[in-house]
């Protein structure tokens, strides 16, 4: 439910992916969602909750293969880390895209009261932008982030909940670590290695994918590198708040030892940390499936041509 068109409906759930996953012992489908689904000329506080119907259709796709089902709000109303230019509010700024965020996350949390925790969890804004962009300050997310949290807890106190970290997902939220809540992450880090050649990101020829080793940001990227980065979320699991890395993967024009090479490092940190993973995406240019990288190898597993090397390092990492 990522990808919206004015007069597109949302796509049935992929069961034959969901299969696949769940043959292979994962458990974690994260699904991405646009407010624009649902939400005519920005009547936020009006949704066609007839459109809610199809988020009820993947949970019970993924409740009948043992799927955890992560719901979360790619586009919010008044954010999203594309396109941006494209909202007519700010989240930031602006109180009626704020009460539309609370009152949809509120109206969700309705609709689905007594799911169990292990079948559903709320992710509720895809990768906030860096303090000061947009307007955003760490107060002002901290306080907006509590507000849809309590809204939430108010109609079921038991959902599980997860918020992104600030700066696209990098950035750890040590003020948040007393919310109870899942703090995820992600796993782009160096973007010289995982978005080489994606010609959306203004770096996209920025350094070089060659790992390790590539030099970018300042830095000389290796995996005590890597340790390095994700050191300030070490500390805030240290104070007994969960970690997920939400979004992780490498484009497919890196070449295919590097990102393996690559891939790796950041998994075997993942496992000895204890953080479970979603991988960015199933198919495509980022996923096991479809990406066409120089030089993977493929076989044909469940009616798909699958990148082998890359998912058996999936799941030798998997979090216990």
């Amino acid at each position: 439910m990522v990808a919206w068109e004015p007069g597109r409906a949302p796509a049935a759930p992929d069961l034959r992916a969901l299969d696949f996953m769940a043959r292979h012992g994962f458990n974690f489908v994260r699904v991405p969602t646009d407010y624009r689904f649902w939400t005519t000329d920005h009547d936020y506080a009006h949704p066609d909750e007839r459109v809610f119907e199809h988020l009820d259709g993947y949970l019970r796709a993924c409740q009948e293969r043992g799927l955890h089902l992560s719901l979360n709000l790619h586009r919010a109303p008044g954010y999203c880390i594309n396109r941006n230019d494209l909202e007519i509010h700010n989240l930031w700024t602006d109180d009626i895209a704020q009460q539309g965020f609370l009152g949809l996350w509120q109206t969700l949390a309705v609709r689905y009261a007594g799911v169990p925790g292990r079948d559903l969890s709320f992710d509720l804004l895809n990768e906030p932008p860096d303090p000061g962009q947009y307007g955003l300050t760490r107060d002002g997310h901290a306080h907006l982030m509590r507000r849809a949290v309590a809204a939430i807890r108010a109609a079921d106190p038991g959902r599980a909940v997860v918020i992104d970290g600030l700066g696209g997902g990098h950035l750890a939220l040590p003020e948040l670590a007393d919310l109870g809540v899942t703090h995820s992450g992600r796993g782009y880090q160096p973007m010289s290695v995982s978005h080489w050649g994606a010609d959306w990101w203004d770096g996209w020829r920025a350094g070089d994918p060659h790992y390790p080793g590539t030099r970018y940001g300042g830095l000389t990227w290796t995996q005590e590198t890597l340790r390095d980065f994700y050191a300030p979320w070490r500390e805030v699991q240290a104070t007994g708040t969960p970690v997920h890395i939400g979004e992780f993967g490498c484009y497919r024009d890196t070449p295919d030892a590097d990102a393996l090479r690559w891939f790796g490092d950041l998994l075997g940190l993942y496992r000895e940390f204890g953080w479970g993973y979603a991988l960015w995406e199933f198919q495509g240019p980022f996923g096991i499936v479809g990406h066409g990288r120089p030089g993977a190898h493929f076989e044909r597993q469940g009616g798909y041509d699958v990148d082998v090397a890359l998912l058996d390092l999936l799941k030798g990492a998997r979090a216990g």
